[in-house]
């Protein structure tokens, strides 16, 4: 059964939409005070993720306040790799952290692709509870990382500014880097397709480190991973269309070989002119993005004229999902984000019908 509002559906099919529909990735954070009582009851993140009572109350809190078209399932792009067993943490304003990164040959060779229904059950369960709590207002998304996202993580033993083992270990040993993108890539497509089983309407892959590659080495680490993913993915369910999103950040570089793997939509940062985007990728699929996220440092009158910018950018026609080109700020002020919403939803109804 299709959303009552399903413009973010429709847009990112590239069908006609009386206006440009708007999400915010990570929309449930920490920005907003609900979202941060429910966090302290939680205890800490890794609680709050792995409980699906409370990821529904999050991931609601802000289909609460704003008039946002779309929902996203709150989570964390390391369950993956928490569930292969390696230990995920998150020390205190360090972000997350593994007790095990994969430095050694014989641990990369037994690495294998968890069962979602074993291991990551948490998971579907809070995206069953969150779609039928939705009760068919708007979409639900689903997501996971993508495999060298993943791959960054698991081999680094968290965030990096060099990348220095991960890239080591590309350049040194291709062959192991190889196997740990197959073994995500198999492991992305079981959880992808088992958050759709459960009720996930469309989803997005977070290719957040995949700007950190040469343009060589995103056509053999990243792309083929994120095509393989795409082309084993449940496509259809209930006789809806289930879009698929792809998101590489610092991936203004390869927008039409991005635009030639099956996605649906292509996620853009706030480096890339949106209405140049479109221009390159033609009629492939739907653009999403993509105002810097530091707009909603400012005020409701700048954020309104930054989101006409972006509107005017992309013109006429359908195929325009509105979203910031990375996450929201834990810093920025739920009036700015109310701002936003409000001026897209109003200013988009010109280049539509």
């Amino acid at each position: 059964m299709k959303p009552k509002n399903d413009t973010f559906l429709r847009a990112l099919l590239r069908q006609p939409t009386e206006y440009t529909p708007i999400w915010i990735m990570r929309q449930a954070g920490r920005y907003l005070p609900e979202y941060n009582q429910t966090r302290a009851r939680a205890g800490d993140f890794l609680s709050l993720c792995k409980s699906p009572d409370l990821a529904t109350e999050v991931t609601l809190q802000p289909l609460a306040r704003f008039g946002l078209d779309a929902a996203i399932l709150f989570s964390d792009i390391l369950t993956i790799p928490d569930a292969m067993g390696l230990g995920l943490y998150f020390a205190a304003g360090e972000g997350p952290k593994f007790e095990r990164p994969l430095r050694d040959e014989w641990e990369i060779r037994d690495l294998a692709a968890p069962d979602p229904a074993d291991k990551l059950g948490y998971v579907l369960d809070a995206v069953s509870q969150i779609r039928k709590a939705l009760d068919n207002s708007v979409p639900l998304i689903g997501f996971s990382g993508s495999p060298f996202t993943l791959a960054c993580y698991m081999v680094e033993g968290g965030g990096s500014d060099d990348f220095r083992h991960i890239k080591t270990m590309m350049y040194a040993r291709p062959d192991l880097l190889h196997r740990i993108l197959e073994v995500n890539a198999e492991a992305v497509t079981s959880y992808l397709n088992a958050q759709i089983e459960a009720g996930a309407q469309a989803v997005q892959i977070f290719d957040s480190w995949g700007g950190a590659l040469s343009h060589a080495a995103y056509h053999e680490f990243s792309l083929p991973y994120l095509e393989r993913i795409i082309s084993g993915l449940t496509r259809e369910k209930d006789g809806q269309r289930i879009p698929v999103i792809v998101f590489t950040k610092g991936g203004g570089l390869w927008l039409e070989s991005m635009a030639d793997i099956g996605a649906d939509a292509l996620g853009l940062d706030w480096t890339v002119d949106i209405g140049d985007a479109r221009r390159r990728v033609g009629d492939k699929v739907a653009l999403q993005g993509n105002l810097d996220p530091a707009v909603l440092f400012s005020n409701p009158e700048t954020v309104r004229a930054e989101a006409a910018k972006v509107l005017q950018s992309y013109g006429k026609g359908t195929g325009h999902v509105f979203n910031l080109g990375h996450g929201v700020s834990q810093f920025t002020s739920p009036e700015n984000v109310a701002a936003l919403v409000d001026a897209v939803h109003e200013l988009s109804r010109e280049n539509h019908g």
